[in-house]
């Protein structure tokens, strides 16, 4: 019996020997050292310079407001630079650009479109980008010559007066005009609403007629009430007019459709005497801008302002571009630096000066020519006109709208004068100012603005027949960019997402 224990006693003792040198085993596992791992190393570049956005047309319209490829950065800003802009050197605020709601656009919009065309095409126009983002809009007070018929909001049969307006009423803007512009409304609520009216009532006028004739000195403050009583009629349809003008062209009676003779003398009375006082108590207020014709007659406007009483109730001129230069704003400007100024009308037509096309004249000579020389806003002339340049009776009878829609097959086709006034209004926003910025000549013209958001934009344009080469600075940025002959280019770039100026680096001890 006793090896068998002695047996039994051996292997337990092999067995507590094998599990002891297993926990010394593992235990010097525990000591050995863990495997060096080493780490990826991953090289984390900083992102390339911002580019600046180009959109670019060219008059030969291969090219319609064409998104390119942003154009890079210079690595240095070059001491000399055919285009510098300084941010620092301000000029005017920019209200924005439009075109003229006419009884003629309005019922095209109404009659001659889908509501589906018509809401599609309100945005488009009024929209955001991108859409063309207007936000401007005139209106006649009755009728011009681009309605169905002449009219006024008090007519009466011959001989009749009407001096308390008892019979004044908006009926005929109540099918197409006022509808429309309320949807406008409902797209932007912040239009800015330019009015004018062609004539007053026959029986205000010299002749009684509405085709020519002057009005009458003892119907001012009647005509000065008519003009109060339209802004309160429209605001009560949600419709607030944010300026008045006394008369279209007054200096110019037309012989095909309603005009009147308004003198210098007549509009400071009106506006001092009657108009001013009666709209000065309504809020919000609308404002007064005098004149409302062509750039070539600097006195009559000049006239009117110089009358302190008379002045203390405008805010400023509006212009016409069938005469004379942008030029004369700038001559109101120094005259009275504390009166605005808009361009309230302009029509582009298929006349001969036309047959190349409109866009180098109305991006150029009008937009840029205009804006340089203190324009606030720009208006052009009708939004919408169908194939036969109409409808209208009387006056122009090859003026074209910013669309064309052909009532034959409802194309809607987009002019030259969309394309100038779209590379302004979709990029320079209510609000921005404009800034300093060579001026540039031998074919290149441009014009520079910050916006609210701190972004730039820049519009160059090249009349030449032949591509120009341009190198713009603006602070520690530049960039150069070829134009195409007969081209206009808006560039954009927001000043927050630059890379750092440089800092000036110290000045060196003398020797």
């Amino acid at each position: 019996m006793a090896e068998p224990r002695r047996a039994h006693a051996w292997r337990a003792l092999a067995l507590i020997t094998l599990v002891s040198a297993a926990a010394v085993w593992l235990q010097l596992r525990a000591l050995r050292p863990a495997p060096i791992v080493v780490p990826r190393v991953v090289w984390i570049l900083p992102p390339p310079p911002p580019g600046v956005q180009l959109w670019l047309s060219t008059a030969d319209r291969k090219l319609q407001l064409a998104h390119q490829p942003d154009v890079p950065f210079a690595a240095q800003a070059p001491a000399h630079a055919d285009i510098v802009i300084d941010t620092d050197r301000r000029f005017q605020s920019i209200v924005g650009f439009g075109a003229a709601l006419t009884d003629a656009s309005a019922w095209l919009l109404r009659n001659r479109l889908s509501e589906q065309q018509q809401a599609a095409l309100l945005r488009e126009l009024f929209g955001p980008p991108p859409g063309l983002n207007f936000n401007m809009l005139r209106l006649t007070i009755g009728a011009s010559d681009f309605s169905l018929k002449p009219y006024t909001l008090d007519d009466l049969p011959r001989g009749g007066t009407d001096t308390e307006l008892q019979h004044f009423n908006v009926a005929e803007n109540l099918r197409d005009v006022i509808p429309t512009t309320r949807e406008i409304l409902a797209i932007n609520p912040h239009i800015q609403i330019v009015a004018s009216p062609w004539s007053a009532p026959a029986w205000m006028k010299s002749g009684n007629t509405l085709i020519g004739g002057a009005l009458l000195e003892e119907y001012e403050p009647t005509f000065a009430a008519y003009l109060a009583r339209y802004v309160d009629t429209y605001r009560s349809y949600g419709i607030p007019i944010f300026a008045l003008t006394l008369q279209n062209e007054p200096n110019f009676l037309p012989k095909t459709y309603p005009g009147m003779e308004l003198t210098a003398e007549a509009r400071t009375r009106i506006i001092s005497q009657y108009l001013g006082p009666m709209l000065a108590g309504r809020k919000p207020h609308t404002v007064i801008l005098g004149w409302d014709h062509n750039w070539d007659e600097l006195q009559q406007p000049l006239s009117v302002l110089g009358d302190p009483d008379a002045a203390g109730y405008m805010a400023g001129t509006a212009w016409h571009c069938y005469r004379g230069t942008p030029a004369a704003q700038s001559d109101v400007h120094r005259a009275y630096p504390d009166k605005d100024i808009y361009v309230t009308e302009c029509s582009g037509g298929d006349w001969a000066s036309a047959q190349h096309g409109e866009l180098m004249w109305f991006a150029r000579d009008l937009l840029l020519g205009s804006l340089r020389h203190w324009a606030r806003g720009v208006i052009y002339w009708n939004l919408i006109l169908d194939q036969t340049h109409g409808p209208h009776f009387g006056g122009c009878d090859l003026c074209k709208g910013i669309l064309l829609v052909d009532t034959k097959t409802g194309a809607i086709s987009r002019n030259d004068e969309y394309y100038a006034f779209a590379h302004y209004s979709r990029f320079v926003l209510p609000d921005a100012v404009r800034v300093w910025s060579t001026a540039t000549g031998d074919g290149l013209a441009n014009v520079a603005f910050r916006n609210p958001d701190g972004s730039l934009v820049l519009v160059a344009i090249n009349s030449n027949h032949a591509p120009r080469a341009i190198s713009v600075r603006a602070g520690q940025t530049a960039f150069s960019y070829t134009l195409p002959a007969q081209s206009v280019a808006t560039f954009g770039w927001n000043t927050a997402s630059l890379p750092p100026a440089q800092p000036k680096p110290p000045a060196l001890p003398r020797p």
